[in-house]
């Protein structure tokens, strides 16, 4: 109490004697006896209050940049577990689709070499890149599928990978029949982008046949099997885009195979 009565004055005399100082020292532009006096009343001050403060700063700044640390760390694990998350989704949809590959392959009697996609998207085209080529036996105009159905062809390889074109591209054309009726026409790509909807072009060769909604479409097959095997499962019928009275019966086709999320695809290597 008596501590705290003596302290109030002494700190009111220091205020008033800061105040004088400072105007002498302005008003003589620093060069006044006031700066040193100042100093010398007001340095073991200063340092009294650094003293003191010293080490709540110090404490300050060690937890802080402790802190941070933690913060980082937390970070770096997240971003790992992240990516363990998305490798192990990956690898579940792979195993998914190859299981669904091989029931498909092994039902149709064909041969393939399995590839997983690298690259996607070309400068003109539709196109994919698997991470399979010549070294394991594939070569150019062979028929690409997955668990679905048809996916593409195959248009160049290296010794390690292998380029696609996609049915959806604009250029390219398949020959299909309707799996019902056994009528054949030919499929051709939009040229839609990759977040597009995938929906192919149908046009049948008999202006007679009849063609309906929800009729499924394979391949009807190359010479030798190439460029496109025969049987695989391509799509289905969604809108009969043809009038009556038409020469020829044209019609929408949405593929089985979804080219927004292919993984792991097969190329047909012999039959």
């Amino acid at each position: 109490m008596h501590e705290a009565r003596w302290t109030r004055p002494v700190l009111v005399v220091l205020l008033v004697a800061a105040i004088a100082l400072i105007t002498l020292d302005f008003r003589d532009a620093g060069s006044s006896p006031a700066h040193a006096i100042g100093a010398d009343v007001f340095g073991p001050v200063e340092r009294v209050a650094g003293a003191v403060a010293s080490p709540f700063e110090s404490l300050f700044r060690t937890a802080s940049g402790h802190q941070s640390s933690e913060i980082a760390d937390l970070q770096k694990q997240n971003d790992q577990l992240r990516a363990q998350l998305a490798q192990a989704q990956v690898a579940e949809q792979d195993q998914a689709q190859l299981s669904k590959l091989l029931r498909l392959t092994d039902a149709s009697h064909l041969r393939v070499v399995t590839g997983t996609v690298i690259a996607a998207g070309g400068a003109y085209s539709d196109t994919v890149t698997i991470n399979a080529g010549r070294r394991q036996g594939i070569a150019p105009n062979e028929t690409v599928l997955n668990g679905d159905g048809l996916v593409g062809v195959v248009t160049a390889v290296t010794s390690s990978t292998a380029t696609v074109q996609l049915a959806t591209d604009a250029s390219a054309t398949v020959g299909v029949r309707l799996e019902d009726t056994g009528e054949i026409g030919a499929l051709t790509g939009t040229g839609a982008t990759m977040t597009a909807p995938r929906e192919l072009r149908l046009t049948l060769f008999s202006a007679t046949a009849v063609l309906l909604p929800g009729q499924t479409l394979v391949t009807f097959g190359s010479v030798g099997g190439r460029p496109y095997a025969p049987g695989v499962p391509v799509g289905q019928v969604t809108q009969v885009t043809s009038e009556p009275g038409e020469l020829t019966q044209t019609a929408l086709v949405t593929p089985f195979a979804d080219f927004s999320g292919l993984g792991v695809l097969g190329v047909v290597v012999s039959r």
